[in-house]
């Protein structure tokens, strides 16, 4: 294929990535972690895994995490701040909660991981507030994990961009800039990567590891589409304590 020609289908492709496909039609056996974002050669890919990570909650991936490897992904309080979905890829950073500057250093190292989940010692002071949220949004990043203290609650809150968040202060370090970016983090056991696959919604936040992303992304589709059709036998009056089968496993004293 020529240049132009591959210029002319990669345009093509550019204005139909909101193309919707019928869950029970969804395809994700072949995604990898890097069809999140779109390529010359991945339409296909980009277009089946956006229209499942549009569809799907926390709960669902949680769930399939846990069906596989019997591991939740849940970050323990990590909450939404502004009651927005975001999913991608991390960039990792950890900071002393008195150091802000750290945060904002790690902006201009985001990359192709377009998430900055910082990780602080504590919630003492707040890392994170308006100011960074404007600078990450101006540099194209596409959410917010803090796993400590943010500030600025009343600007933060109506910004076009997810942040997450375990608590809220008014106060702040200052920006010295001596923490760590792009390293392995440890919360609750577990060990978080740059370029980890990060999910945040209303209920929660989930982190899957990149390496079993593809088995993950399969295991939440059929979740989702026994939930449909969950619901749906529901909605046709049927009990949901029959559709489950849940007699069957209570013993009545």
């Amino acid at each position: 294929m020529s240049n132009d020609s591959l210029s002319k289908s990669k345009l093509k492709n550019m204005r139909n990535i909101d193309k919707i496909i019928e869950l029970k039609n969804i395809n994700v056996n072949n995604v990898s972690i890097e069809d999140l974002d779109l390529r010359e050669n991945n339409y296909d890919e980009f277009i089946n895994l956006k229209n499942l990570l549009d569809n799907i909650s926390s709960c669902q991936l949680s769930d399939a995490y846990n069906n596989l490897f019997g591991k939740k992904g849940t970050i323990k309080g990590l909450r939404s701040i502004n009651d927005q979905k975001v999913f991608g890829r991390i960039t990792t950073v950890e900071t002393s909660s008195d150091d802000w500057g750290t945060g904002i250093v790690a902006i201009d190292f985001v990359g192709d991981y377009k998430i900055l989940f910082i990780k602080s010692n504590n919630c003492d002071f707040a890392i994170w507030g308006e100011l960074a949220s404007y600078e990450a949004k101006n540099h194209g990043v596409r959410g917010v994990g803090i796993y400590g203290s943010v500030r600025d609650m009343d600007a933060i809150s109506n910004l076009d961009l997810p942040i997450f968040a375990l608590d809220h202060v008014p106060n702040a370090g200052k920006p010295a800039g001596l923490g760590n970016i792009n390293c392995d983090l440890s919360i609750d056991g577990e060990i978080i990567r740059s370029g980890d696959f990060f999910f945040g919604d209303k209920t929660g936040s989930v982190v899957i590891p990149a390496i079993v992303f593809n088995k993950v992304m399969i295991e939440t589709l059929r979740i989702k589409l026994d939930e449909l059709a969950i619901i749906d036998m529901m909605n046709k009056k049927e009990s949901l304590i029959d559709i489950i089968d849940l007699n069957d496993s209570i013993r009545l004293k």
